[in-house]
């Protein structure tokens, strides 16, 4: 009987000690073992055998939400831990609102267990501390436009603080930065004056554009204008440049072709006489009219032979031949009765702007 309940103590703390020494551990997750108290290992995750009584896991406080629990198992996979909303003051003295998100891995458990009492409170008001710190060396403006430099500063600061404690801080992230009502109703109206400004400004590009495309068009027209006027001028002097020409031409013709006819039909003096009265009546049609007398035709033939005569006695003596050679000038009597007998033929009416030249005299 005795033997037996010594048998079955044995066994008892034999199945006692297989299930308090057998420890199973997940994957990505540790287990720190004392022995005696004192740290002794790692245990890694798989099967684990621990000595009963001598052996035992180190618990270890963690956050889980808004609540700190002790558990065992250490995990080694990147966690995340988010804060309230924290009070800060920039450094031009405008009290905001900052909530902010921290990513962070345990690399050693060991020393994050031993080195510091409680990691997740650690970690948790050195990250407020230093964002107090560091958004108060950044003005409003800087605070609201500058997140990734926020971002990349905290994350230095903590990444430096934390690596005695075996923990690897990956990434820090504001959630919300909330100022003051009044300084959103500042930067609402700033914005309100912001936006009309780009439209002020745009609008005034548009309407400058729009002046600069219609004066561009208007010289545009101008200078096609201008181009039409002189070719259509340069046309219109070249029409009447050959229009004048051909005139010319026509004209040349037509006396070329009377005084072949004239040559050609051995004209009388009555023909010559007849033509010379009908171009006196011809010079007669117009508005503008003077009569002359048939005596001043005669008049005219005497002042006529006086100036031959005149310039005759001026003349040296010196050739006889060509004198004799030359032909007798008309009198002053023959000139007269040739001018008073063609004038009883013609008309007595002659233009006030033309001189009567009586036909040249035949001998």
């Amino acid at each position: 009987m005795g033997l037996t309940i010594v048998l079955l103590v044995a066994a008892a703390a034999v199945v006692f000690g297989l299930v308090t020494g057998v420890r199973i551990v997940p994957q990505a997750k540790v287990m720190v073992v004392e022995r005696l108290g004192k740290f002794h290992h790692v245990a890694s995750s798989g099967l684990n055998i621990l000595i009963p009584f001598m052996d035992s896991p180190r618990a270890m406080e963690m956050r889980a939400g808004n609540r700190f629990t002790r558990n065992t198992l250490v995990d080694l996979r990147e966690q995340v831990m988010g804060f309230e909303t924290v009070q800060v003051i920039t450094h031009d003295n405008v009290n905001m609102e900052v909530g902010s998100v921290i990513y962070y891995q345990i690399i050693d458990p060991s020393r994050a267990l031993y080195q510091v009492e409680n990691l997740a409170l650690a970690i948790e008001q050195l990250t407020m501390t230093n964002l107090r710190n560091v958004m108060g060396g950044l003005t409003l403006d800087q605070t609201l436009t500058s997140r990734e430099t926020v971002n990349s500063k905290l994350r230095n600061v903590l990444d430096e603080a934390t690596e005695k404690w075996g923990v690897k801080v990956t990434r820090v992230e504001l959630r919300e930065i909330e100022p003051p009502q009044a300084i959103k109703s500042a930067m609402a109206k700033q914005m309100t004056a912001e936006r009309e400004r780009r439209a002020e400004v745009t609008k005034a590009e548009g309407d400058k554009a729009a002046a600069i495309l219609q004066a561009e068009g208007e010289k545009i027209s101008r200078i096609l204008r201008a181009e039409a006027e002189r070719d259509a001028e340069i046309a219109r002097a070249e029409g009447h440049k050959r229009a004048v020409m051909l005139e010319a031409e026509g004209k040349a013709e037509a006396t070329r072709l009377t005084f072949e006819a004239i040559h050609t039909g051995r004209a009388t003096p009555e023909v010559l006489a007849l033509r010379y009265l009908e171009t006196l009546q011809e010079l007669g049609k117009g508005d503008n009219k003077m009569f002359v007398p048939y005596e001043a035709t005669a008049a005219l033939g005497t002042i006529a032979t006086l100036k031959e005569v005149f310039a005759k006695d001026d003349a040296p003596a010196a050739a006889p031949d060509a004198a004799r050679a030359r032909p007798p000038a008309p009198s002053a009597a023959t000139l007269s009765a040739q001018a008073l007998a063609r004038n009883a033929a013609a008309g007595a009416t002659l233009p006030a702007t033309r001189r009567v030249q009586p036909p040249p005299s035949e001998e």
